[in-house]
Formats: C-alpha cells, structure tokens, sequence
C-alpha cells in the first residue's frame, strides 16, 4: 500500500515549510506531491530529510515538487504539456516500481486541460498514477482511467463557490482509502489516497 498526498501550496502567500513538514510528520506520506513551489521550499529536505525535486514552470517562479523519504530508482521525468494563453505547463512523472506517478497543474481552460491529460496518459505505463491540481470542472473524459480521490471540495473559488479540482485518477491500481486534509495557510485542501495494485493485475502484467 502506498499513501500520497497533494497539496497546492499557494505560492508565496500559502503554505510555508513548517506548515509541510507539520504534515509530513503528522501523516507520514510514501509521497508528497506537490503545486506552486517557490524556490523557498528546496529547505525542505535539509528540515526532514529524504528526496526532494522542484521543477519550475517555464517563466515563473512557481512550479512542480515532489518530496519522498527515500530516493526514486531514477530522477522525476519532465514532461512538457500544451500551452496554455497565460503561460507554459509541464508534467513531472516519478516511477516508483510498481508504479508511475504523475504530478499536475493543468491549464484552466476545459479543453485544453482534458487535452494535456490525455498527452500524459499516452507516455504513462499501464500502471499509473495522475494527481494533483486539475483546473478541471466535471467528468475528466480519460479513457482507462478511474476517478478515485476524495468527492469533497478542495478549493473555493472567489472565497464563494467549493470546487473539487484537485483529483486522482488511477489505472491498474485500486484505492482503499481517500480523503481531504485542512488547508492551512493554502486556499487548497490537500488531498490522501491510499492506493495498491491488485495482486491479478500484476500476475497479468508478468
């Protein structure tokens, strides 16, 4: 069983490395995916240890990070994503053995951002994993891939309408377990999943 977080941290204004390693303390994640990193959170590792990998937007100063206790097998694979009107998206995919993890920040906009889903389904392996901030209202429309993170809201847009658009979608994977965490300092709830691979499914993949 793996467990793994995403938190948008809010760049600047948000989150602060005392607020993530209160939560890496308090809930032990196998990984910690994380949105709207500054360069302030590479302190990360020196406070808690462990792997840590910042990969930044092109042109801004906020990005992609991904924290896990031990070392992956092989650095984060950066891959770029359509653009977007405001600025350039990128994809940041960690394999884990088992699995692969994909680490969003979609576009705003609803078809663009069903558009990069489905660049990154088609570079992932049967066994994946794409969580984090969506942008996304409504169905996701990727096919072979389930919807099975937390069904309440994870941000409040304009402090007056709940959205749920941090998400995970699997496939080849089941979920036993999946749920939202406060925000702190962040106008995103972090969002859990407790995810493994069915036993058939890698008997059938041997």
């Amino acid at each position: 069983m793996t467990k793994i977080i995403s938190w948008n941290l809010l760049r600047l204004t948000g989150a602060s490395v005392d607020e993530i390693v209160d939560l890496v303390h308090r809930e032990a994640p196998d990984v910690l995916l994380m949105q709207e990193v500054t360069r302030d959170i590479d302190a990360l590792p020196r406070r808690i240890g462990g792997y840590y990998a910042r990969s930044p937007l092109p042109g801004r100063i906020h990005g992609l990070g991904i924290w896990t206790p031990k070392a992956p097998a092989h650095a984060p694979v950066v891959l770029p994503l359509q653009a977007g009107t405001l600025f350039d998206r990128v994809c940041q995919i960690v394999s884990l053995g088992a699995f692969s993890v994909a680490n969003v920040h979609l576009s705003h906009g609803q078809v663009l951002n069903r558009r990069q889903l489905r660049r990154i389904a088609k570079v992932l392996p049967e066994h994946a994993v794409v969580m984090g901030d969506y942008n996304l209202v409504g169905p996701t429309l990727l096919p072979g891939f389930i919807d099975v993170g937390p069904r309440r809201p994870t941000h409040v847009a304009g402090d007056i309408v709940p959205l749920r658009i941090d998400r995970c979608l699997v496939r080849g994977l089941r979920c036993t377990g999946a749920r939202v965490l406060p925000r702190k300092s962040s106008d995103h709830r972090p969002i859990v999943v407790k995810l493994e691979v069915a036993e058939q499914l890698l008997r059938e993949a041997a």
